[in-house]
């Protein structure tokens, strides 16, 4: 059952719903019916508002991360790391399907790089740059993630150890199973570029 409780532990943060929070907050009314009607930081940039979507990039890694170490400490040796990657898992699974917001929730990019800090911060350092390199050269937000996410499982295979492996690439397939709408419209030519406004 530890698993089991350790997944809800994390889902639990994972399913604060940030970019709605502060889009709300700031009077910009609900992310949700703009854009691609996410709630994750990609689409609270095109409100136009920078310091927000970077608030929610912040948040939004910070809950992965704080979910890892919380059950990270709560046992000790190989049992803490195996229930911190539990617990990461269920914060990219709650920020994806949040229970607050009829399972709706966000692609999950910026938590997965918070958990991959905790659990894994040389892997999440390389990601970090290929999701920089990659958003410098062509400009859209979803090619960056995807291509970010496809390398994840193997730095985390050249760096940690195969349950870190298991996670990233568990992950990466949720990640891109929830971009399937960005990719086909990457295939038509029509995904919008970062920081259009919606």
């Amino acid at each position: 059952m530890l698993p089991v409780a350790f997944i809800l532990l994390g889902y639990l943060f994972g399913s604060i719903p940030f970019g709605l929070i502060l889009t709300q907050a700031a009077g910009l009314g609900d992310i949700r019916s703009i854009g691609s009607g996410s709630i994750g930081a990609t689409n609270v940039l095109r409100t136009g508002n920078k310091k927000l979507a970077a608030a929610t990039v912040f948040l939004d890694g910070a809950k992965g991360a704080v979910a890892v170490m919380l059950a990270h400490g709560a046992l000790l040796g190989p049992a803490g790391h195996h229930a911190g990657l539990w617990a990461g898992l269920g914060a990219v699974l709650g920020h994806m399907f949040p229970i607050w917001l009829q399972f709706k929730g966000g692609k999950g990019v910026a938590t997965a790089f918070g958990v991959l800090i905790a659990v894994a911060w040389p892997v999440a350092l390389l990601a970090g740059a290929v999701w920089a390199g990659m958003a410098a050269v062509f400009r859209i937000s979803s090619v960056a993630a995807l291509a970010t996410c496809a390398a994840a499982p193997i730095f985390a295979f050249w760096l940690t150890d195969l349950p870190v492996v298991y996670l990233s690439l568990t992950i990466a397939v949720l990640i891109w199973i929830r971009h399937h709408a960005n990719i086909r419209r990457l295939l038509a030519g029509t995904e919008p570029r970062i920081g259009r406004k919606a």
